[in-house]
C-alpha cells in the first residue's frame, strides 16, 4: 500500500471513530493509532493533518489530539443548494485573442506528473521514487539553512554568490571557462527553459530542436509564441548533416539539446558530432541551449561521462541548463543558467521580470546539501539503484515484449520502446493503465507527425526492481490486448 492510501485510509477510519466521541474526547496517542492501524508515524501525522484541516479535531501540543467543539455543536440541516455559475462563456472570446488553448500545450507536462491510481505501478514519472530520495538529508539542509544568518533577506537577483560558483566548478570544473559571475539561479529546470526560450529567441521564430525531445522543451517552445522545428537523432545524437540544413532553411538562431542521456531516447552525442553542434551553432551565428537534465543520473555502472557543451565552449555559444530535482526533490526548485556576455543579460532581465528571484531559503537549503558529504554518498547510491532497476526492466523486456527495445544507456531514468506499425501508443498507454501500469506514450515528444508508435518507460518512479519487472508484464497483458 502505497503512502497516499495508507493516510486517506487511516483519515476516514478516524473520521468515522471521531463521530462517537463526545466533544472535547481525546483521540488515542501517536503511538497507539500507530500499532493499531500498522502505519507510520508520517501516516498519523498526515491523517491527522487532514482531519484538522476539515475542523473534526483539535490538535494541542504537549496535550494531544481531541473532537473538536464546532463538530460536536453542528447543527442538522439539509445541505444548502450549490451556488450556480454565473454565465462564463464571454471568456472564450477574452482568450481568443492568445495564441490557442494553453491547456492544450500544457497537457503534456500535466501527463508528466500525474499521479497513478492505487495498485498502479508508475513507470511513467521523470522523478525518482521516494525512497530513492534524501529525504532525512534535505531536511537537516532545509532546518540548517533557516537558521543561517540572513536566511530570510532577499537574495541578489542573480542568486547566492556561493552558490553560483558551486554550479560554476560542478559544470566547467575548476579554473574552467566557467565563473560565478556566469551563473543565473533559477526556479529549477522547467523554469530555466522558459527564460531561456522567452530570452534568445523572438515570438514567432523558429527553434531548432530534436526529434523525438522532451516533451516539456515543446510545449516551452510552443508557450513563448516560438515554432518548434524537428532535427532527427539517432544512437549517437542529433544528426549534424542535417543540423547544418535546418539551420540554413530556417535560419534559426537557437537549438535546444540533451546531449547526455537524451529524453525520451536516452541517446548520448558522440565525441565528433559535439565538436560540429558547436562548429555549425557558431557558423549560424546561433545559441545551442544544453538541457542536462541527467549528469546526476549517472548508473553506477557507466563509464566517465562527457563533459558538458559548455565546459568546451570558447564563443560564448552554449547557454547551459542544470537542475537538482531528479536527484533531490520535485520540492528543491532549484537551477542554474550559465551564459556570457548579452545573452546572460538578456537571460536575468527577462527572469526578474518574470519572478524577481529564486526564494533565498531555498538557495540556502541548497548548498547546505550539496556541501554535505552525505550529499556524494546519496548520488552514489542513487546511480547503484537506478542501474539495478535498469537491469531488472531490459531483463523482463526482453523476456515479455521481445524487440521493442533496441539500445540503452547507462544513465537517466528511460527506456524508449518502439511498437509493430499499425499500434496506437496512446491507445495502448490507456489499456495499460486498464492493467495497473502507467506509462507515458510517445506521440507529444515528436514535434511533427510521429515516424513509429513508442512508449516512454521511466523505471526510476517504481518502488523496487520487482515493481519494475510487474509493471513491464503488466503492459505486455495490455499489448497484447491491444494488438488482438
Amino acid at each position: 500500500m502505497n503512502e497516499r492510501s495508507s493516510v486517506a485510509e487511516l483519515a476516514d477510519s478516524l473520521r468515522r471513530e471521531v463521530e462517537r466521541y463526545p466533544e472535547g474526547r481525546k483521540l488515542p496517542s501517536s503511538r497507539a493509532l500507530m500499532e493499531r492501524h500498522q502505519v507510520s508515524p508520517v501516516t498519523v501525522s498526515r491523517a491527522i493533518a487532514v482531519l484538522v484541516a476539515e475542523g473534526l479535531v483539535v490538535s494541542r501540543p504537549g496535550a494531544g489530539v481531541f473532537r473538536a467543539a464546532a463538530f460536536a455543536a453542528a447543527p442538522a440541516s439539509p445541505a444548502a443548494p450549490a451556488a450556480r455559475p454565473g454565465d462564463l462563456s464571454w471568456q472564450e472570446i477574452a482568450l481568443s485573442a492568445d495564441h490557442g488553448p494553453r491547456d492544450l500545450l500544457a497537457a503534456p507536462v500535466f501527463a508528466t506528473l500525474r499521479v497513478p491510481p492505487p495498485n498502479v505501478i508508475d513507470l511513467n514519472s521523470g522523478y525518482p521514487h521516494a525512497s530513492l530520495l534524501p529525504e532525512r538529508l534535505l531536511g537537516g539542509a532545509l532546518a540548517r539553512a533557516g537558521r543561517r544568518p540572513g536566511a530570510w533577506d532577499r537574495p541578489p537577483t542573480d542568486g547566492l554568490t556561493e552558490l553560483r560558483g558551486w554550479f560554476a566548478r560542478d559544470i566547467g570544473g575548476h579554473a574552467g571557462p566557467i565563473g560565478a559571475g556566469d551563473v543565473l539561479i533559477t526556479s529549477g529546470g522547467q523554469g530555466g527553459l522558459t527564460v531561456a526560450m522567452r530570452s534568445l529567441a523572438a515570438p514567432g521564430s523558429p527553434v531548432l530542436v530534436e526529434s523525438p525531445t522532451y516533451s516539456g522543451i515543446l510545449s516551452v517552445v510552443r508557450a513563448a509564441g516560438l515554432r518548434p522545428v524537428p532535427v532527427p537523432i539517432d544512437a549517437d545524437g542529433v544528426r549534424t548533416d542535417l543540423l547544418a540544413e535546418a539551420f540554413e532553411a530556417t535560419r534559426a538562431r537557437v537549438f535546444v539539446c540533451q546531449p547526455l542521456f537524451q529524453n525520451p531516447t536516452g541517446a548520448v552525442l558522440s565525441p565528433t558530432r559535439r565538436a560540429e553542434v558547436l562548429r555549425i551553432a557558431r557558423a549560424a551565428g546561433a545559441f545551442v541551449v544544453e538541457d542536462d537534465f541527467a549528469r546526476l543520473l549517472v548508473h553506477a555502472d557507466a563509464p566517465a561521462l562527457p563533459r558538458p557543451l559548455a565546459a568546451d565552449d570558447q564563443d560564448g555559444v552554449v547557454v547551459h541548463l542544470r537542475s537538482l530535482t531528479k536527484a533531490a526533490s520535485p520540492n528543491l526548485r532549484v537551477g542554474a543558467l550559465t551564459a556570457r556576455g548579452p545573452a546572460l543579460a538578456r537571460l536575468r532581465a527577462t527572469q526578474v521580470v518574470d519572478s524577481f528571484f529564486v526564494p533565498r531559503p531555498l538557495q540556502e537549503a541548497t548548498l547546505e546539501l550539496v556541501s554535505d558529504p552525505a550529499w556524494a554518498r546519496h548520488l552514489r547510491t542513487l546511480g547503484a539503484e537506478l542501474r539495478d532497476r535498469r537491469t531488472a526492466a531490459v531483463a523482463a523486456l526482453h523476456r515479455e515484449l521481445p524487440g521493442v527495445l533496441d539500445a540503452y544507456r547507462p544513465g537517466g531514468y528511460h527506456l524508449w520502446l518502439r511498437f509493430p506499425d499499425g499500434i496506437d501508443d496512446t491507445a495502448l498507454a490507456a489499456a495499460a493503465v486498464r492493467t495497473g501500469v502507467q506509462v507515458t506514450p510517445g506521440r507529444p515528444y515528436h514535434p511533427a507527425e510521429p515516424p513509429a508508435p513508442h512508449l516512454r518507460l521511466s523505471y526510476a518512479a517504481a518502488d523496487s526492481p520487482a515493481a519494475v519487472v510487474e509493471g513491464i508484464h503488466r503492459l505486455r497483458m495490455a499489448y497484447e490486448e491491444l494488438a488482438d
